[in-house]
């Protein structure tokens, strides 16, 4: 299976909580978003972006309104990005990123989870290192060789563009997510976008079984429970 296969999984892998956590963390991404970069989305493209899964994950239009509405009334609420690397068993690696208005407690809910499971918590970059930070975009309507024509007339370096079942995955750096989207739909303006997302995937991928494997669904289960974690990476063949 190619690397867009790994995204999907992870994706799912990621977005496993109750809808009340989900509806929770976008109600945070989208408050951030709008008090960073202003509450109108076309001129705010991370804003944009998150209306746009908000609607295909199919959040509530009053907790998308709420939480911009909160912006424009002038409340202000801080929000801390964070993540956390550890070393899961039998080689296996784990990276939980969180959105927080409270880092210790955080902290706290992680360290808990890691003493539960006796795995260890790596310093930051012990683990992150062994990831690729990308920006994925994925679509069906142009073949590669367009698509990558396409990214090459609007000066975009593209790390790696695959297909997979008439689909076609652009990889690139995170910061040339919106450049991506913008090319592809200024050369077909009324294409759907499958995926477009940052992710973090692994460069390399272990296998585990017996107790080691019990041990590492225990840990993401426990992880993805917490309120205050966003996505869950991880390393393991599943």
């Amino acid at each position: 299976m190619g690397r867009a296969y790994e995204v999907r999984k992870a994706s799912i892998q990621k977005t496993g909580a109750a809808k009340a956590k989900l509806y929770s963390m976008y109600a945070r991404e989208i408050y951030q978003a709008a008090k960073n970069g202003g509450i109108e989305p076309e001129g705010n493209p991370t804003l944009k972006r998150l209306l746009e899964k908000a609607k295909k994950d199919q959040i509530p239009n009053d907790i998308v309104k709420r939480a911009i509405d909160k912006v424009g009334s002038g409340v202000d609420e801080t929000y801390t990005a964070a993540s956390y690397e550890i070393f899961g068993p039998a080689g296996s690696t784990v990276i939980a990123t969180c959105l927080t208005d409270n880092v210790n407690r955080s902290v706290s809910s992680i360290r808990a989870v890691i003493n539960k499971c006796h795995v260890k918590m790596g310093a930051q970059g012990s683990v992150s290192y062994m990831y690729d930070n990308l920006a994925v975009v994925s679509f069906k309507g142009l073949s590669d060789e367009e698509t990558l024509e396409t990214l090459i007339e609007e000066g975009i370096d593209v790390i790696d563009i695959e297909t997979e079942d008439g689909e076609t995955i652009v990889y690139g750096a995170p910061n040339d997510l919106f450049k991506i989207k913008e090319a592809i739909i200024k050369k077909m303006p009324n294409i759907e976008f499958d995926m477009d997302e940052i992710t973090m995937l692994p460069k390399e991928k272990v296998t585990l079984t017996g107790e080691d494997l019990e041990t590492f669904n225990r840990l993401t289960e426990m992880l993805d429970e917490i309120e205050d974690v966003q996505n869950v990476y991880h390393n393991v063949e599943l």
